[in-house]
Formats: C-alpha cells, sequence, structure tokens
C-alpha cells in the first residue's frame, strides 16, 4: 500500500466525521449554548479563569494533549504491521476518542471547569469522587514520568535539542507579556513575534551545537535532564497561565503543526511504498517490542493517537478555565483530537516506510532482534548519515526520527541533509512532549489543591500563593523522583494501561450526564466505547501482570498496575449503579450545570 493512499484515506474520513458527526454530537446530543457564560468568564481571577482566543486555547489544547503517545505508539505498534494500527487510529480518533474529548471538555465547562474527580462526586457520589480522585493523581503521576523520560532520551547530550526547547521558554514569556500587558488581545501581533523568533532558534541551533564555546551551555547528562524537566514543570504549574504555559503551548502548536504539514507534503511528493506488511506474524503474539498480541495491546499501544485519558486531565483542567465560549467545544475538543489523529498516521507512516529488519534493529533490544533471524539492510547506511549508532534504540523516538528523515531527505537537494533532519526531528519530539508536561503538572496541581482542601480548606482559594507553591513541589517531586529514577521501559506499559482505562472512565461519565438529562436515546455515543474500552483495557492490564511484570519479578510494577484497575473498577461500577438508578427511578434531574431533556436551561 502507498502511504499517500493511507494520508488521503484519514484526511477525508476525518474533515467527514467533524462536518456531520461532530456537528451532530455539539447540537443535537450536548445542546452547545454560545449564548451561555461560560466559566473564564463568570469565575475570571486573571491567573487560571482567563478568557481566551479560540485559536490561542486551540493552540494550548493541542500542544497539551498532543504528547509522546500520538508519536512513539503507532511506531511501536508497527510490529503489527501498518493496518491494526492504522485501522484503529482512524475508527478509535474519530468514534472515541474525539467524542471522549468534546464531551469530558463540555461537561467540565458546565461544572464551573472543575477535575474529573469533582465532577464524579456531583454526579455519581463523595465515595466515586474520593476513589476517582486518588486514581487520577496516581495516573498522571505515571503519565507525566512517561511522557518525561521520552524527553529525556530525546534531550540528553543533543545540543540542538536542548538549545531549540529552552529557548522556546523566553520566546513565550515575550508573547504572553505581549498578549496581556503590552499590547492586548493582539493575537496576530504575538504570533508574527513568536514566529518569528521561533525561526531565528531553529537556525540557530545547528551553529550552537557546531561551537563549543556555546555547545557546552546545553550539552546535560540524562540525570541532570531528570532534574531540569521537574523544575520547568513546577515553575510553568506556579506562574499564571497567560504568562508562559499557554503561549509557549500555543508557540509550539506552530513548530508541531508545521513539521506535520511538511512531512504529509513529503509524502505527496515522495509517495513511498509501506515496506512493513499489512500484517505480520505478530500480530498472535510474541513480538521484540510489545509482549502480547494486537488484541488488546493494539489499544494501549497507540493510546493517545486514538483515545487517551490524558485527554481527560486537559479536558477538565486547564482549557475548560480559558474557553471563551461553549461555541468553541466542538472546534477544540473535536477538532484538536482529529488533528492528532493526523499526527499518529504520520508517525505510523514513518516506520512502516523502514525496512522491517531494519525497524526492529532499532526498535528491539540485541537480544531480542538476534532471535528474529534478521538480517539490517540499510541500518548502516542510515547510521553513517544520521551519524549516530541505531541499532538497539528502543522506545519509538529514533526509528520515528530516522524515518522523518528518509522522507525529508528525499526532497530535491535535501539528499545530503538526512543528518540535519534527524537531529530535526529529535529536537520536535523533544517540544512535542514537554508541552503535556508543563499543562499536566498544572492540572496535578489543581487536584491536589482540592484534595488538601478538603481538609485545610485554605488550599481551596486559587490564588492563595502558599498553597500553589506547596501542592505544586509535592506533586512535581512525585513524578519527578520518577523520572529520576525509572526508565521508559518498564513505566510505559503502565501508562498504557492506566492511560486508556481513565479515558474510559472520561466516556463512562459523559454517558451518566446523558442519561441524567433524559437524553438516553444518545448514550450509546459515549457509553458503547466507553465500555468498550473498560473491557479491553482490563484485559491488557491483566494480562500485562501475568505475562510481563511477574514473570520478571517487577513487583512493584505489579501493586501499582493492580491497584489502578482496583480502583478505576470501584469507579466504574458506582457509576454503572448510578446508570441503573436513573433508568429506573427516571431521575432525570436539573441542575445550575446542566439542561433538560428539552434543551432548556436549568
Amino acid at each position: 500500500m502507498n502511504a499517500l493512499t493511507l494520508l488521503v484515506v484519514a484526511l477525508c474520513v476525518f474533515a467527514l466525521a467533524y462536518r456531520y458527526y461532530g456537528l451532530f454530537i455539539a447540537s443535537k446530543v450536548l445542546r452547545i449554548r454560545k449564548d451561555r457564560p461560560t466559566p473564564a468568564i463568570t469565575l475570571a481571577d486573571g491567573h487560571d479563569y482567563v478568557k481566551t482566543n479560540r485559536y490561542v486555547l486551540f493552540g494550548h489544547h493541542f500542544a497539551a494533549i498532543a504528547a509522546a503517545g500520538p508519536l512513539l505508539g503507532p511506531v511501536l505498534a508497527a510490529q503489527f504491521g501498518y493496518l491494526p494500527g492504522a485501522l484503529w487510529i482512524i475508527i478509535g480518533s474519530v468514534l472515541a476518542g474525539a467524542v471522549h474529548d468534546m464531551v469530558v471538555l463540555f461537561v467540565s465547562v458546565r461544572h464551573n471547569g472543575q477535575g474529573i474527580a469533582h465532577i464524579a462526586a456531583k454526579e455519581i457520589g463523595r465515595v466515586a469522587g474520593a476513589t476517582a480522585s486518588i486514581a487520577v493523581l496516581f495516573i498522571l503521576i505515571l503519565t507525566l514520568a512517561g511522557l518525561s523520560l521520552a524527553v529525556v532520551n530525546a534531550m540528553a547530550n543533543s545540543v540542538w535539542g536542548t538549545f531549540m526547547v529552552f529557548a522556546t521558554i523566553p520566546i513565550a514569556l515575550i508573547m504572553g507579556a505581549y498578549l496581556h500587558v503590552w499590547r492586548k488581545g493582539d493575537v496576530l501581533g504575538a504570533s508574527i513575534i513568536g514566529v518569528a523568533l521561533l525561526f531565528i532558534a531553529l537556525l540557530a541551533g545547528p551553529y550552537v551545537a557546531d561551537t563549543p564555546s556555546l555547545a557546552r551551555y546545553f550539552q546535560y547528562s540524562n540525570n541532570t535532564i531528570s532534574v531540569i524537566i521537574p523544575i520547568y514543570g513546577f515553575i510553568a504549574s506556579v506562574l499564571p497561565v497567560w504568562l508562559l504555559l499557554c503561549p509557549r503551548d500555543y508557540l509550539s502548536t506552530y513548530l508541531k503543526i508545521g513539521t506535520v504539514v511538511a512531512l504529509a507534503a513529503g509524502i505527496c511528493f515522495v509517495r513511498p511504498d509501506f515496506l512493513m506488511p499489512a500484517v505480520t506474524s505478530f500480530v498472535h503474539g510474541g513480538g521484540p517490542i510489545i509482549p502480547g498480541s494486537v488484541f488488546p495491546f493494539i489499544f494501549i499501544t497507540i493510546a493517545c493517537g486514538a483515545l487517551s485519558g490524558f485527554h481527560t486531565i486537559i479536558g477538565t483542567g486547564t482549557t475548560p478555565k480559558m474557553i471563551a465560549s461553549e461555541g468553541d467545544v466542538l472546534f477544540i475538543g473535536y477538532g484538536a483530537m482529529l488533528v492528532e489523529g493526523i499526527v499518529a498516521i504520520m508517525a505510523l507512516t514513518a516506520a512502516c516506510v523502514l525496512v522491517p529488519a531494519d525497524y526492529f534493529a532499532i526498535n528491539a533490544s540485541p537480544e531480542a532482534f538476534a532471535k528474529l533471524g534478521m538480517t539490517p539492510v540499510n541500518l548502516d547506511f542510515l547510521s553513517r548519515e544520521v551519524g549516530e549508532k541505531l541499532q538497539g534504540r528502543p522506545g519509538g523516538a529514533v526509528s520515528l526520527a530516522v524515518g522523518m528523515a528518509y522522507i525529508f531527505s528525499s526532497f530535491p537537494f535535501m539528499e545530503r541533509l538526512m543528518s540535519y533532519w534527524y537531529h530535526f526531528a529529535i529536537m520536535f519530539e523533544a517540544v512535542f512532549v514537554l508541552t503535556a508536561v508543563d499543562t499536566g503538572t498544572r492540572v496535578g496541581r489543581y487536584m491536589l489543591q482540592e484534595a488538601v482542601g478538603s481538609v485545610v480548606p485554605k488550599f481551596l482559594e486559587r490564588k492563595w500563593m502558599p498553597g500553589i507553591l506547596i501542592t505544586s513541589f509535592v506533586f512535581t517531586f512525585a513524578w519527578g523522583y520518577l523520572v529520576y529514577t525509572g526508565d521508559i521501559s518498564t513505566i510505559w506499559p503502565l501508562f498504557g494501561m492506566s492511560n486508556q482505562m481513565l479515558a474510559s472512565y472520561g466516556l463512562i461519565l459523559g454517558t451518566t450526564i446523558l442519561l441524567r438529562t433524559g437524553r438516553m436515546c444518545y448514550a450509546l455515543i459515549t457509553g458503547a466505547p466507553g465500555l468498550f474500552m473498560a473491557l479491553i483495557t482490563m484485559q491488557a492490564g491483566y494480562l500485562n501482570i501475568v505475562t510481563n511484570y511477574w514473570p520478571k519479578g517487577r513487583l512493584l510494577l505489579v501493586v501499582l498496575s493492580i491497584a489502578i484497575m482496583a480502583l478505576m473498577l470501584i469507579v466504574i461500577i458506582l457509576t454503572l449503579m448510578r446508570w441503573f438508578t436513573i433508568i429506573r427511578k427516571k431521575l432525570y434531574i436539573n441542575r445550575e450545570y446542566g439542561d433538560n431533556a428539552n434543551g432548556a436551561p436549568a
């Protein structure tokens, strides 16, 4: 199959889905009201609740949700062939991921921008809320640790990548000050300034890397990067959202979408064929990268590329506190997820245009690759071209960078620039992931403040700086410790399982609100993918324990897996009980944050 064919199919399906299915859910199912004031207006505080331009907020939201999942997950899933991953990305994004993102964002907007645990407490009960709060904090810590480890592996000893990531911070501060102090609301001016400075930084990257007197300021070991990233997360969590986090994410979106568009153009020009078969022999298990079979492991490996629990956290975290109109829920919630689906398709393409033996040689450990009986074809050539040893570099980041560099270097006059494009791709991956780390840390701070505030009410005051500092430090230290002491091979599988478990609950909780407001005829839109993913993820979690963690003696990971599965199972059961109560007693309850069955405000 040709890569261009897959890209065209995905773009057509996503465009039709947004125009018809997304609009149907927004107008008929959720009954979005553009005239209803959002929390960014009613609770404006200039720190967390800030009315934000829809395009700037789209940039922040997309940058926050599009992390390592849509980049690395599809690359790892290429072990099964290009067809299983492509089908799940396209179908999952339309029917599950984009629906999930729009529904949880809408629900949080109607709940004054509160987090999923708070919403669960209001809709299901205090026990469900408390259990969900503990589970989500666990999941978020694991998620940020897994994402940060991907950044550590990409930035360590990479002068260009580290310089570029560091450069986005002062550029974002300038944009934030311009938008909110110097020229309030001038999005176009801020965009021009940000893009111009970003372009200058991109041009300066190779010069900095090749100048020893400058390079030494940006060359750090894994351990040093493991400390720097949590420090950045802490600072981004404490500063006002408009000053660093939102403009940096908006700025990063230009780089992200620009690179994806360039990659799409490269695919259109080169029209590479998939060298990876549609389905490999590893669909039944026994693969060197993913331990299990395509069903159910494809669903937790691709993760954010089709459906993601991390989106639950962002959709009930920073974004609902900044959305200016309910009318933007479709554009930001459904639209951003479809763009992420395109990113996942690109990542899958970059992996599958490599010779299978080269792909497995990069992503499998040397011992596992030796058992396959394969002989690399172009690996020595690729290693010479990019200037690095490529064999035995698992995790997906390296093979993705090689695939992207191969496509870019196929342009006219670009044949000798493969090393440039490879290092650009590594930098791109680091920037891509780090924007989710800062937002996730801020959301974790929100959740911890709510949890501590139930005992010490002073922590519930949004502008009380000691509470902000204390909760930010505690939460950042928790995931930072895992980053410093762990590795991606141990944390990523657990992240995938817990992430999808949370996504399934986001859909299930959304179904509860549809039932409560008398919209039972639409309940399957969220309930069917939610229950399906809950069952699939439980199965994957069980198999991961008995076939991966337990035989290898990883008892801590066994305990964490069981704890998260048990907590989420309790919340799901309580929610299903709530479903039956609503249906049996017809408890169509109107509240200040909902509409009744006829669409009228409560």
